[in-house]
């Protein structure tokens, strides 16, 4: 969850940019010129027939939207939902394989300012190839994002439904958690060093939308390194430590936690496992990983 590069560090951007949402502007000989979500002109000779996702969140909103037929390669980490595996692999976020995306021959390449390399945007753009920047810290970029695809992928008609049924979850979510108090709430996003959301991540936002309070919200940035001690003493009432299947890390040890017996949340047995990969990433599953964090934090609301 370490951030490579961030041409774009204010999470307002998607919402500035709301307004330009893929305007597509017709210019000579049938090509495009497309507005990503940093404000840059994405130039394209027409609509994206052939589309390589380096971005495990845009790989699952694509087949979320139906527009599958047209992702010509992917990540090792776009691993879900289980059909984006039979498509070729690019190799990883960090360091994808030039030489493989310039074999598929994409019309437009799919980054994040968020886990690729700026020295990966300018290398494809020197050769030749279109690449259109994607990231979201809220779920109202998430949609953006969404919404942004569908046009790429020509998946217009699948948005209306898809964004419906997303938001309506949440908002079952938000009326069955409304009345009970909102705890205190630590996400360990990772143990050694101890890693957790602050207030640009969007897992702050899903603990928010959860009925908790994360503890550390108020901290500068994504995911900074957080100690234990400061953990101790803002006295959390659900500790949530997540888990990474599919990265071959162990899940984090419970015993460590449970041993701290001051904590409110020890006390009280409220220390759970969690499913990262519904929660730290901004696809379709993000909603899971809202109803998974709900049930954490309020069972009560859900017996």
């Amino acid at each position: 969850m370490m951030t490579c590069v961030r041409l774009c560090g204010r999470s307002t951007c998607a919402v500035l940019l709301v307004a330009a949402l893929l305007v597509l502007t017709a210019a000579p000989a049938g090509a495009l010129t497309v507005v990503d979500m940093l404000g840059r002109e994405v130039k394209l000779a027409g609509p994206p027939r052939r589309i390589v996702s380096l971005v495990p969140s845009a790989t699952e909103l694509i087949y979320a939207l139906g527009g599958e037929d047209r992702l010509v390669g992917r990540t090792d980490f776009c691993d879900y939902p289980p059909a984006a595996k039979d498509k070729p692999s690019v190799g990883g976020m960090v360091s994808p394989s030039l030489e493989t995306i310039a074999t598929l021959k994409p019309d437009l390449v799919i980054a994040t300012t968020s886990g690729n390399r700026l020295e990966t945007f300018t290398r494809l753009e020197q050769l030749g190839i279109a690449v259109y920047a994607v990231h979201a810290q809220r779920i109202a970029e998430m949609l953006d994002v969404t919404r942004r695809l569908a046009e790429l992928t020509g998946r217009q008609a699948a948005l209306g439904p898809l964004i419906s049924g997303l938001e309506s979850r949440l908002f079952a979510v938000a009326n069955a958690v409304r009345p009970y108090p909102r705890p205190r709430v630590l996400y360990v996003l990772w143990p050694e060093p101890l890693l957790v959301p602050a207030s640009r991540a969007l897992l702050t936002e899903l603990i928010g939308l959860a009925g908790g309070d994360s503890i550390t919200a108020n901290e500068r940035g994504d995911y900074p390194r957080f100690s234990i001690e400061a953990a101790v003493a803002r006295a959390p009432e659900v500790i949530l430590l997540a888990s990474h299947s599919g990265s071959g890390a162990p899940p984090i040890a419970k015993d460590k936690w449970e041993r701290l017996v001051s904590l409110p949340a020890v006390k009280n047995k409220r220390v759970h496992a969690i499913d990262g990969n519904l929660a730290h990433r901004y696809g379709p599953r993000v909603v899971d990983g809202v109803e998974t964090l709900a049930r954490a934090i309020h069972p009560e609301a859900f017996r």
